[in-house]
């Protein structure tokens, strides 16, 4: 008993350590990104935003098929060896190069497809350059995630961040308009991809093994189908809305859509990095397997419900500071992603329990009955010719794949649904008193900046008072955790 403690020590250290350098990256990049959409957002257009957001839809399915699930599939791997790296790293270059000349004829086709926007062309054939910069960084990133040390990434991120932000920040007060969003991005991946390759001492060997593909390709075959059909449905109300409304409407729902992923996919981000490799580790002691998804599950509950919850509560105050009336159409679109957010976290999460045991095909699976109510939801809002009523729709999809989603990952895992929900329902009622108290202030405080302030400072003392009353260890442990204290 005493041994395992001792080899249970290290994985928490470990598990820690890759927590908070995980935190640390996505809280800075996110300020970063975010200090840069503020100023982007006050000097650029609406039609600017629309033409990237148009842009970013094709680039996500490249992403999708340039990594072809093998991403994921290694950090699933237990022992991965040098030529399934090296297999991995060719194939993903290979296939994201001949992506990028595709979509490169293909730029007159997508300017078609959203209303003949012939501005389209030219940044797309800019913008694809991305998808290839980032594939070079897949091994690297994965490697450094493998062994659970993430501090580079997140210094390449930060160092990429500043870079990208700048230049983008210098070309749109040059009035050069959506082109400072492209290079932005451009800037980012590229600078990203040569921090990581300067500082991984890993080269790839010439060679690409048939067995490497194989095996890694069993279980990358299911997290690429899975990630096709969710690329697929995330980015339709963005091809619905562009080709259907107006670029200006797509890029209103583009802001409301960034700002609410600002807070979703870092989440998501962090727990995948920090907690599947660990998973990955336990996965053949099934009562050590079960025990760290309760910790995980009450974990993500602690730090999601009042993260989301929280900003739906201040979103007018904040998109009032920030930019004052100019983007208040996308503000009751920011709040309703941002409750759904929530839905799509736990969702993602209980998939990575299924990848960490490898069942990758499961997460089809999933996947389908996911986008199968995201089919339903536009079938039935889309003909409301109202932006407002499509994002309610994604919200009743979210609620109903959940509800499947739980159950029948607790059914595999052998986790009970009930206990899966059970783990979330005390942050979940912190956090709800959390939102009335910010609610009240909005009714004794008119001024956007004195009633954000206040609403996110009462709110996050009441969510941690309820924390500390009822000695919930999520509070000491991620004090901890971030603190580099852990025990």
């Amino acid at each position: 008993m005493t041994g395992k403690k001792e080899e249970e020590a290290p994985l928490k250290l470990r598990t820690a350590r890759t927590l908070k350098w995980n935190t640390i990256d996505k809280l800075a990049s996110q300020v970063l990104y975010g200090v840069v959409g503020i100023v982007l957002a006050n000097v650029l257009s609406q039609d600017d935003f629309g033409l990237v957001g148009a842009l970013l839809v094709f680039q996500s399915f490249a992403i999708i098929f340039a990594d072809s699930g093998f991403g994921a599939a290694l950090l699933q791997k237990s022992d991965p060896t040098e030529e399934d790296y090296s297999t991995v790293f060719w194939f993903n270059l290979i296939v994201s190069c001949g992506i990028y000349w595709i979509l490169w004829f293909a730029a007159p086709l997508i300017a078609d497809l959203f209303q003949g926007d012939r501005r389209l062309i030219p940044l797309s054939k800019v913008m694809f350059l991305t998808f290839v910069l980032n594939a070079l960084a897949i091994v690297q990133t994965n490697r450094l995630m493998k062994s659970m040390d993430v501090k580079m990434i997140a210094v390449s991120n930060l160092i990429a961040q500043v870079s990208g932000g700048g230049a983008g920040i210098a070309i749109a007060l040059c009035g050069y308009g959506a082109w400072a969003l492209v290079w932005q991005s451009v800037i980012i991946a590229g600078v990203k991809t040569g921090v990581l390759w300067a500082t991984g001492h890993w080269l790839p060997i010439l060679c690409m093994k048939r067995e490497s593909f194989a095996r890694i390709w069993r279980i990358g075959l299911s997290v690429f189908s899975s990630s096709m059909l969710n690329t697929t449905f995330l980015n339709i109300y963005s091809i619905i809305i562009g080709a259907v409304y107006s670029i200006r409407s797509l890029g209103v729902y583009a802001q409301a859509d960034k700002w609410s992923k600002m807070g979703t996919a870092s989440l998501s981000q962090v727990l995948t990095s920090s907690f599947v490799p660990l998973l990955s580790k336990v996965q053949d002691s099934p009562s050590d397997f079960k025990r760290y998804v309760k910790r995980i599950n009450r974990f993500t509950a602690f730090l999601l419900f009042p993260a989301m919850l929280g900003l739906t509560a201040v979103a007018a105050p904040l998109f009032h500071t920030l930019f004052e009336n100019k983007w208040d159409g996308a503000i009751i679109l920011f709040q309703i992603l941002c409750v759904r957010g929530i839905f799509i976290v736990l969702t993602s999460l209980y998939g990575n329990y299924l990848l960490a045991v490898g069942y990758g095909k499961k997460l089809f699976m999933i996947e389908v009955v996911k986008d199968l109510s995201i089919l339903i939801a536009i079938l039935v809002t889309v003909f409301s010719k109202s932006v407002e009523i499509l994002v309610w729709g994604q919200f009743g999809a979210s609620v109903v794949t959940y509800c499947i989603v739980v159950w029948f990952t607790g059914k595999a895992i052998g986790y009970p649904a009930k206990d899966m929900i059970a783990d979330l329902v005390p942050f979940f009622v912190a956090s709800i008193l959390m939102f009335a108290t910010c609610m009240a202030i909005g009714w004794w405080v008119a001024d956007p900046l004195w009633l954000l302030l206040a609403e996110v400072c009462a709110g996050g003392l009441v969510y941690v008072i309820i924390m500390y009353l009822c000695r919930f260890p999520e509070l000491t442990e991620a004090a901890s955790y971030f603190s580099g204290k852990l025990k």
